[in-house]
């Protein structure tokens, strides 16, 4: 759990209190379908049942899987910048239109939301030509590789014990509950 627990290169994206009993770990692919489906369908269950209520802590992780993931992982960071509140809504918003970015012309898409997002063209040109963000991203993405063994998206850790692939709401539910009565 402690391996699991440091952030590497990048500071963590994380809602929740920092000493809940309780931490999930997600390492996900901006490209990957099981991690869009994923944060449409059970993440906002996990958030309104455990986040929001302090009960857990919930970071994410990037994890991705080819350079169109690479890229939206960067624009989430850059347009955060730092606040982890803003970086889970620019992830949220990259996994519902997953499709139109990641099929389509992915620069021009992710342009788009990132104007829409308030960073100006060149800010965006920038964030997605920044080369020390995207070494620490596969900085991160090697360890997470390498020490955690995470092989594939979407993986969890729940207070350092791995679950890989689709799981559901009840899955996470019944997990955590046990964890909160221990």
């Amino acid at each position: 759990a402690g391996d699991v627990a440091k952030p590497v290169s990048l500071p963590d994206m994380a809602l929740g209190p920092k000493d809940a009993a309780v931490t999930i770990t997600e390492f996900a692919s901006m490209t990957c379908p099981h991690c869009a489906a994923f944060n449409e369908q059970v993440f906002p269950k996990i958030k309104a049942e455990y986040i929001d209520t302090g009960k857990i802590r919930y970071v994410f992780r990037e994890f991705p899987l080819d350079i169109k993931a690479a890229a939206g992982s960067m624009l989430s960071r850059c347009i955060a910048k730092g606040d982890a509140t803003k970086y889970f809504a620019v992830t949220d918003l990259l996994f519902r239109s997953q499709n139109d970015w990641v099929l389509k012309n992915t620069t021009e898409s992710l342009t788009r939301i990132g104007k829409q997002a308030g960073l100006s063209q060149q800010e965006v040109e920038d964030c997605l030509k920044d080369q020390a963000l995207l070494d620490k991203i596969a900085a991160d993405q090697k360890y997470a590789n390498e020490v955690l063994k995470v092989n594939s998206t979407p993986t969890f850790f729940i207070n350092g014990e791995m679950i890989k692939g689709d799981q559901s709401f009840e899955e996470f539910d019944k997990r955590i509950k046990s964890l909160l009565k221990s």
